[in-house]
């Protein structure tokens, strides 16, 4: 798995400053300085709220790298790119041009292992089976045809009835007082799915500002399409370890009622329990991993290499 060689680099949260000499990149955070050859970062990533010296852009810039900037949340705002920078060009045209079947069967049959896998091992670690009979088998089955449909409408049909069975067998490893049934849209009605949507929404940041690194286009997706579509195509098959290991844990810890709310509109969460939920993420959302998994697809993409889902 590459991680540790990506060319980009990120800096997020708040209160950076980011410098640079001739030859480093400098960047001052909570009282850490780090020093990072500027030969090595191809792009720099800015997230959120920092201080951003024109000695850091300047050199950037004269040494041919990119800056791209970003809300908090990894939602993409713009870029600066030195004159007659072509770099994104040749990666977006190979993604553009890329037949999108191959990459789409990739990352249907990596999300449905990886939710098997998760199913496997937490009716392992409870010490019960919650798949009904013949389920196991269908999914299997799925998993199976899903590598031998032909048309994009096929894979697209497949990879959402799987997804709705995986959500329906995750309610049964959740304690049912939550009143979690399915996975839904917002607004929520339940704690779990307005966990599961704040999770989601923090690995998309991830992977999105990964992507923008690359120079890939986040909205050209291969088995999703429209906004993020290439972000979401990504998460899919990570969700299961990353997102959803953290909120069935804390479902089965215990969740007090006063740290969630019903109304008659949707489910709040508390302040508390947010924080909480966004501390287990830090854990078990690897962003070496995420990386990894945007390098090997521009690998694939430009320099025609076999692609490989990570789950």
């Amino acid at each position: 798995m590459r991680a540790e060689n990506t060319p980009w680099h990120a800096v997020t949260g708040y209160g950076g400053h980011i410098k640079a000499t001739a030859n480093d990149l400098i960047i001052v955070q909570g009282g850490d300085t780090r020093h990072h050859p500027l030969a090595g970062v191809r792009h720099l990533l800015v997230v959120g709220g920092h201080t951003l010296h024109t000695s850091a852009v300047i050199n950037l810039l004269k040494g041919g790298s990119a800056i791209s900037f970003f809300d908090i949340d990894g939602t993409p705002v713009g870029f600066l790119y030195p004159y007659g920078y072509r770099a994104h060009e040749e990666v977006q045209n190979a993604q553009y041009q890329a037949a999108p079947h191959r990459y789409a069967t990739a990352v249907a049959v990596s999300a449905l292992r990886s939710r098997l896998l998760f199913v496997e091992r937490a009716c392992e670690e409870m010490d019960r089976d919650v798949l009904y009979e013949g389920e196991l088998v269908l999914l299997h089955q799925m998993r199976d045809e899903l590598q031998e449909l032909i048309t994009m409408d096929e894979l697209r049909r497949l990879h959402r009835l799987s997804s709705d069975m995986y959500y329906e067998i995750l309610a049964r490893l959740i304690p049912p007082g939550f009143g979690y049934r399915r996975r839904t849209s917002r607004p929520h009605q339940d704690p779990i799915n307005a966990m599961l949507s704040l999770g989601y929404a923090i690995l998309y940041g991830a992977c999105c500002v990964a992507i923008v690194g690359a120079h890939l286009d986040p909205d050209c997706g291969f088995l999703q399409e429209g906004e993020g579509g290439l972000v979401h195509d990504l998460i899919e098959p990570l969700k299961a370890e990353m997102v959803d290991g953290a909120v069935v844990a804390l479902a089965l810890e215990g969740i007090p009622a006063g740290e969630y709310e019903l109304s008659a509109a949707r489910c709040y969460l508390s302040e508390d329990l947010t924080n909480h939920l966004i501390g287990a993420l830090r854990a078990s959302i690897d962003q070496k991993r995420v990386d990894a998994q945007v390098v090997l697809l521009q690998e694939a993409l430009v320099q025609n290499r076999e692609f490989q889902m990570l789950y």
